[in-house]
């Protein structure tokens, strides 16, 4: 007699087993397309921090800057950068590096709420998957001694479909929860580099400004 496929196990097993890999399997569809989102988001933004860094630090005047940079909407630097300009416009002769920065800041903040939208299904997903996956196992194993009760037996062929549904659900369990954590610190590591990065060019940036004020004032 041979042994029952994976597919096999699957189709045999009872509603509640089902049911618990469906929520598992709709849980890593969901977080496979968020890895693959923010893989492509923090690819761009780290791409095109280094594109605006060599238009930013190349050009000659901070005007030339401002509509090249609109093209580079997935750059966190080219977001605070067009924040601060806009900023500096408004308050023309009158400059207040206060509110050039809290234009920046908030330009940071923005795009990093940006970034890390979503990675928090990635950290439920993480943390309750191996719980739904025990659950499909306590409920496997279950059946199993309901098996032996039924038969009066304990042999393999009573107690090994419901054990083989018990050791499923814990396995498709990890397989969602441990990906979505590799890739939620993964991110969150990312993301955290890319706004100490930008915080470190809005910096370079008001010293930039204060410069061109002390040198109108003839400082």
């Amino acid at each position: 007699m041979t042994s029952p496929s994976l597919i096999e196990l699957l189709l045999q097993a009872g509603f509640v087993v089902k049911f618990v890999l469906v929520v598992l399997l709709a849980g890593s569809i969901l977080s496979w397309g968020i890895i693959t989102q923010k893989h492509k988001q923090t690819r761009q933004a780290d791409l095109q921090n280094q594109e605006f860094l060599n238009l930013f630090w190349n050009a000659r005047s901070l005007d030339e800057i401002f509509p090249k940079s609109e093209a580079l909407a997935g750059s966190p630097m080219a977001s605070a950068f067009r924040a601060g300009h806009t900023e500096l416009k408004k308050l023309g002769s009158h400059i207040d590096l206060q509110n050039i920065e809290r234009a920046l800041q908030k330009a940071i903040n923005e795009h990093q709420h940006t970034l890390e939208k979503h990675l928090d299904w990635l950290a439920t997903i993480a943390s309750s998957a191996p719980f739904v996956g025990l659950f499909g196992t306590v409920w496997g194993i279950m059946n199993s001694f309901q098996g032996i009760g039924s038969a009066g037996s304990a042999s393999l062929a009573v107690v090994a479909p419901g054990i083989s549904e018990a050791l499923v659900a814990t396995a498709i369990g990890l397989s969602t929860a441990i990906p979505a954590a590799l890739f939620f610190n993964l991110y969150n590591t990312r993301i955290r580099t890319l706004t100490l990065k930008t915080e470190g060019f809005c910096q370079d940036f008001l010293n930039l400004i204060q410069r061109s004020i002390h040198a109108k004032k003839g400082t």
